[in-house]
């Protein structure tokens, strides 16, 4: 196996697994807009513990699609061309989310902020369930033929799998918002939130387990094993801390089992990055997928200079705005004159 296209493929799932850790609790957080929050002053607390992350997060959903376009073009090909529509879906739901976020405080009216905390809530579950459905498939296959085309009407890429991977992101997208508004709000959402951790994290977890332990059954070896243990070590500790009111550590483990767990797949499918579910022959692998050894070499060169800077100012980002937030300090809702129109005013003889 060559050097350099294993180094991408772990580079890849590792940027993947930082996406749905710290892109999974921010569109978990958009998602209980409306199911877990009882009033606007909750809402706008619950958006105030991701204002200042939100979009940082998702820088690395661009640089996990960017790496592979570059890394592996075979594989980004075959996989963005044969789920373009569900893609599409993931693609207008987080410009909506987006434009929900800087317009829903523009104008103080019930039915104003009420479309845009939909927008938020079913943005987020869109884009959760969608990523969630693309990795499974690329975990488990797509109908591809020997060109790396997929095969089949616009959703011969829908199946069991998908339907499960988008379960599993969105629950522990859920889970994990939940254990990050107890850890980042003070007051009667975080003792809600505590709440609620505990009632849900079985269910919430059980998605991703079983994806987990599917690829296990099918390309399973002894290494993915043993990271499937861990994740569910952590996923029962982070239970028990939960109860017992430890909101840091149960963050932690939550985030452990992602880790362990999304590790356990990638691992046990390696060196295939997407299988072919007519023929195990036309399977893409890290060999046959990936870019020239040159322009791998220069990735990494780019990848060691830029890898830090980015970790280097979310790292800073998250310590800036690390307290606790609470009812007491949202400030009373106002509408928001337009620049345009204000200067219009102004001028207004």
């Amino acid at each position: 196996m060559e050097l350099l296209p294993t180094i991408w493929f772990i580079a890849i799932a590792v940027l993947w697994i930082g996406y749905l850790f710290l892109e999974g609790f921010d569109l978990g957080v958009g998602m209980l807009m409306k199911i877990f929050a009882r009033n606007n002053t909750e809402r706008r607390v619950l958006l105030n513990t991701i204002g200042p992350v939100w979009d940082g997060n998702e820088v690395w959903l661009l640089t996990a699609g960017g790496a592979t376009f570059a890394a592996f073009p075979l594989w980004y090909a075959s996989l963005f061309s044969g789920l373009y529509l569900p893609l599409l879906v993931v693609l207008v739901a987080l410009i909506f989310r987006a434009v929900a976020f800087e317009y829903r405080g523009k104008i103080n009216t019930e039915q104003w902020r009420n479309r845009w905390d939909w927008a938020i809530a079913l943005g987020s579950t869109v884009a959760a369930f969608g990523v969630g459905a693309a990795l499974a498939l690329t975990t488990t296959g797509l109908p591809l033929n020997a060109n790396g085309d997929r095969v089949g009407g616009p959703f011969a890429w829908f199946s069991g799998y998908a339907l499960l991977g988008g379960l599993a992101v969105v629950g522990f997208a859920l889970v994990h918002a939940l254990a990050f508004l107890a850890l980042k709000t003070d007051g009667e959402i975080r003792v809600r939130a505590r709440r609620w951790v505990v009632r849900i994290l079985p269910i919430a977890l059980a998605p991703m387990a079983l994806w987990a332990i599917l690829i296990q059954i099918r390309t399973g070896n002894l290494f993915s094993w043993a990271l499937v243990l861990v994740a569910a070590a952590a996923a029962i500790a982070a239970w028990f801390l939960a109860r017992s009111g430890s909101e840091g550590r149960t963050f932690i483990a939550l985030g452990s089992f992602l880790l362990a767990g999304a590790a356990s797949i990638f691992s046990a499918v390696f060196p295939v990055v997407l299988p072919s579910t007519i023929d195990p022959a036309f399977n893409l692998t890290v060999t046959n997928a990936s870019s020239s050894d040159y322009t791998l070499g220069l990735m990494t060169t780019v990848a060691c200079i830029g890898l830090p800077l980015v970790l280097a100012y979310q790292a800073w980002t998250y310590w800036v705005f690390r307290r606790r937030i609470s009812a007491a300090h949202i400030p009373e809702g106002h509408s928001v004159v337009p620049a345009v129109a204000e200067f219009f005013l102004k001028t207004k003889p």
